[in-house]
């Protein structure tokens, strides 16, 4: 086994002083190893490497290839194919491969490039091939004599398109506005996109309610007869453990089994819930959900910027136009109020005695003279330096402030209580409520509507402070419920709201 500081050499080319000229070479041993092709020779690297300039000479080649090999990403062997003279046996001729090392460092920067280049994606396509391998399951489960070589494949496909789906969630949970692109380009382009995220967003979104029910209605087929399912897979996969004794095969067969249980229970935690916490499924909803916004605000951000971009020579242009467009002084001296926003300052509080009585719009013509201390025009400061003022005494404010959030606490309590019931209610029955009963019920109603689907379609949630668990149901359409408050009536269609403390 390799050390750490031995692997590390495994890297050198990446960073040393000719990395281009090396990676162009060890991309010809990649695509060989693609290709099924054991050794190359330096003529060959030469021949089938693709060079941003000239082709260098073969002598270039060999000092390269030496070196690859002394850092360990190639391994040499002589060369005794083309010899035909006692010379050229003598003459240092070279076979090369990938090392294990090099395949290593090869496959894991291959990796790294994917992964940088792949795009977040919502995959629709996924959801229809999960629904099918799983009613395909359902088929295999119902059969008298099971076939477990196909059960086999099917669980195999199912996973790998499971995992696909779940990878590229998450890739696009992870960041769907793209802030960074969006900054830095055309408001054509910001437009486009936009349509087309929204476009994309709502097929998926569409897609995600139709197959989750769907998907989920196979689980719950599955659920009597899945383990039974999975032990026999594991048997299968067990018969290709190393040699060894009972004990050990018992021990491959249980590792398997609690691997395909695991995946099986991944598999259902993103289409139910599990416990309080929503599946991902409706997290990935209420993403793909969100995105929208977030994409505006990257736009608004670009049009800021955008307006924020001046020519001040270009504004006085302008204004000296509009200044000889004034048919009058009057005129003029109204837009240069308005332009250099010279505005009465009389809410300066320099002899704030002086003017209290004096509005804001009173002209400084006819206003009485403001007394401005020496020491502000001297020093900037009015108050002279010395022993700081006594602190004021607040605690009677802060008692009277106590008193109202004691008294505001107990009001919302009370209102607490009488909407988190746990007993399901029409909103026509909640008939009157009081201001803070009211603000309570709309904060909750607004929590729970942004969990529903469509009009006619239930939905439940639980409050962001975790305190109350929420079910709202929709009655008939033609249904209307009315609640009066201290500032106005509230209606709308009826529903079945169920409030219950957690």
């Amino acid at each position: 086994m390799r050390a750490v500081s031995d692997s590390a050499e495994l890297f050198r080319h990446v960073s040393a002083e000719k990395s281009e000229f090396y990676r162009r070479i060890m991309d010809v041993f990649a695509a060989a190893k693609r290709q099924y092709r054991l050794q190359l020779r330096p003529d060959e690297v030469l021949s089938e490497a693709r060079w941003l300039d000239a082709p260098p000479r073969i002598e270039d080649v060999n000092t390269a290839l030496a070196q690859l090999a002394a850092w360990g990403n190639l391994e040499s062997h002589p060369d005794t194919a083309r010899v035909s003279s006692l010379s050229d046996f003598y003459r240092a001729r070279f076979l090369y491969r990938l090392s294990q090392g090099g395949e290593a460092v090869e496959a894991a920067l291959a990796l790294f490039v994917q992964t940088l280049q792949r795009r977040a994606e919502l995959q629709t396509v996924a959801l229809e091939d999960i629904a099918n391998r799983l009613q395909a399951l359902q088929t295999l489960a119902d059969e008298a004599e099971a076939d477990v070589a196909k059960i086999h494949e099917t669980l195999r496909d199912l996973v790998r398109v499971f995992e696909g789906l779940a990878e590229n969630a998450q890739a696009f949970m992870a960041g769907v506005a793209r802030s960074i692109e969006l900054q830095q380009a055309e408001a054509i382009a910001v437009a486009n996109y936009k349509r087309q995220l929204i476009d994309y967003l709502e097929r998926f979104m569409g897609d995600l309610v139709r197959r989750s029910d769907t998907i989920a209605r196979h689980i719950l087929a599955l659920e009597p007869s899945i383990d039974a399912l999975l032990q026999q897979v594991a048997t299968r996969d067990a018969r290709d453990a190393a040699p060894g004794d009972a004990e050990d095969r018992a021990d491959a067969r249980t590792l398997h089994l609690n691997a395909w249980r695991e995946r099986w229970r991944g598999l259902r935690g993103w289409f139910f819930r599990t416990g309080h916490e929503p599946s991902q499924a409706e997290l990935l909803r209420a993403r793909a959900r969100s995105a929208i916004p977030q994409l505006l605000g990257a736009i608004a951000a670009l049009n800021e910027r955008r307006s924020g971009r001046s020519d001040r020579s270009a504004d006085f242009r302008m204004l000296a136009c509009w200044f000889s467009a004034c048919s009058n002084d009057g005129e003029a001296h109204r837009l240069a109020r308005a332009a250099f926003a010279l505005n009465p300052a009389r809410h300066f509080s320099l002899n704030p005695n002086a003017d209290a009585d004096l509005p804001a719009s009173t002209r400084w013509a006819d206003a009485p003279p403001l007394t401005i201390h020496p020491r502000l025009r001297e020093y900037g400061e009015a108050a002279p330096r010395g022993v700081m003022p006594r602190v004021r005494d607040r605690g009677e404010a802060r008692a009277h402030l106590a008193r109202e959030l004691a008294e505001e606490s107990l009001q919302v309590e009370a209102a607490r209580k009488h909407l988190a019931t746990g007993q399901p209610t029409r909103l026509s029955d909640l008939a009157e409520l009081d201001i803070h009963a009211f603000g309570l019920f709309l904060g909750l109603l607004g929590e729970v509507l942004t969990e529903q689907a469509g009009p006619n379609t239930s939905a439940e949630r639980r409050t962001g402070d975790g305190l109350l668990h929420i079910n709202l149901t929709p009655l008939a359409v033609d249904s209307r419920a009315v609640i009066n408050t201290p500032r106005g009536v509230f209606a709308g269609r009826d529903h079945l709201i169920t409030i219950t403390p957690t």
